[in-house]
């Protein structure tokens, strides 16, 4: 990077993040020589990527200022500050605010330039899952009032964004803290009754508990949002999922999913999944690996559980280490074999593909599409692909 070069932000772990970065991109628009590493802590692996990742800009920027923001900076926020190449933190809760970074507030923030866009509407969690630390660098529950996400929505949609992803910390909990406390429903139909041309609305991850009627409705029926639901699942087990201080139980997802393909057959299901939370037996792991296939799993997010500082999963029983990597691994394995049935499904079939940047696009349902040379990034294109290879529909 050089004297005169623009900002650069690395944008670690959630799409809330890579929402807030592109905050921050434009809030720095006219610094110069400046990294910022927006991190993540909700594993010790996320830690370790954050460590690495600030380490990895340090030898590519040598003579930048290098800051750090993101749950990281607060949940290891000594940790990070002791290392030699980082300059400065920005607390998580105030990395959206101008004053933190010592600049002025631009009246316009610039275009993000992404075909799709992420729209945070809510941040922070009231919940208290027993292996989680993220209240603890997000705070409690806060959510956007409606007329901001619409401007934020309108923003975006000027700009040329072709796809708008609702995303948050906890995005079923949107609306809690608001007069009325209004269900996500009833803000995803705002969006949708405020831009009829909006074509494509895609929301984050969600818990299902908290799936509204509204919210179900829309899922189930509305052409304009995304046969595409991933689910804050965690686990397959009851009593795991009751050590986890989860809401909900296994028939409760299988229920929700069952209902769901009921009406919208074509509905891709993700989830969050963790192998080897403390006190897992292997029938329990059984339980969460079954699940995958019971509930169609095609967008699987693997994670081998990992204690993180001052959660009460960190003071119970513990699996060996190298048990709960065994057990990723075959979750994994498991996952890889659902997606594949899933993706040859689709082959031979046209699909809507949203054009990114790097020659593959994504179908309503997730799918990655290899496209045309030349594809304009942000159009939309009808793709039939004629084969699968390497997980990629071409």
């Amino acid at each position: 990077m050089s004297a005169g070069s623009a900002p650069e932000v690395i944008s670690l772990g959630c799409r809330l993040n890579i929402s807030e970065s592109e905050t921050i991109r434009a809030l720095l628009a006219e610094e110069r020589n400046v990294v910022v590493v927006n991190s993540c802590a909700v594993t010790s692996e996320a830690v370790r990527q954050t460590r690495q990742a600030i380490r990895r800009a340090r030898r590519a920027n040598p003579d930048a200022r290098l800051l750090v923001t993101g749950c990281a900076a607060d949940i290891e926020r000594e940790a990070l500050a002791a290392m030699p190449e980082v300059d400065g933190l920005v607390p998580n809760a105030a990395k959206l605010d101008a004053r933190a970074w010592n600049v002025a507030r631009p009246a316009t923030l610039a275009p993000v330039n992404r075909t799709r866009a992420f729209v945070a509407v809510q941040n922070g969690c009231d919940h208290a899952c027993t292996f989680c630390v993220i209240p603890q660098g997000r705070g409690p529950s806060q959510s956007l009032p409606v007329a901001a996400v619409l401007s934020e929505v309108e923003r975006h949609l000027d700009q040329g964004a072709a796809e708008v992803v609702i995303t948050g910390v906890d995005v079923t909990s949107w609306g809690h803290d608001l007069p009325g406390a209004p269900p996500l429903g009833s803000l995803i139909g705002a969006i949708l009754d405020a831009f009829p041309g909006l074509g494509r609305l895609r929301l984050s991850s969600l818990d299902g508990v908290e799936i509204d009627p509204q919210l179900f409705e829309l899922l189930a029926g509305e052409a304009r949002v995304m046969p595409h639901l991933h689910l804050s699942l965690q686990h397959g087990h009851d009593l795991i999922l009751k050590r986890m201080k989860r809401r909900h139980l296994r028939a409760d997802a299988v229920s929700l999913v069952t209902r769901l393909k009921a009406l919208r057959p074509d509905i891709a299901i993700g989830a969050d999944i963790i192998a080897g939370f403390p006190t897992e037996d292997d029938a329990m792991h059984e339980a969460n690996r079954s699940i995958i296939r019971e509930l169609d799993i095609v967008h699987a997010h693997i994670f081998p559980y990992s204690p993180r500082p001052y959660t009460p999963a960190a003071r119970m029983p513990q699996v060996d280490p190298q048990v709960v990597k065994a057990r990723a691994a075959q979750l994994r394995e498991e996952a890889a074999l659902v997606r594949a049935e899933w993706l040859q499904s689709l082959v031979g079939k046209a699909h809507s593909v949203l054009a990114e940047r790097d020659g593959t696009g994504y179908a309503p349902h997730f799918a990655r599409v290899s496209l045309p040379e030349g594809t304009a990034p942000g159009t939309i294109v009808t793709i039939t692909p004629a084969k699968l290879e390497e997980g990629l529909l071409q």
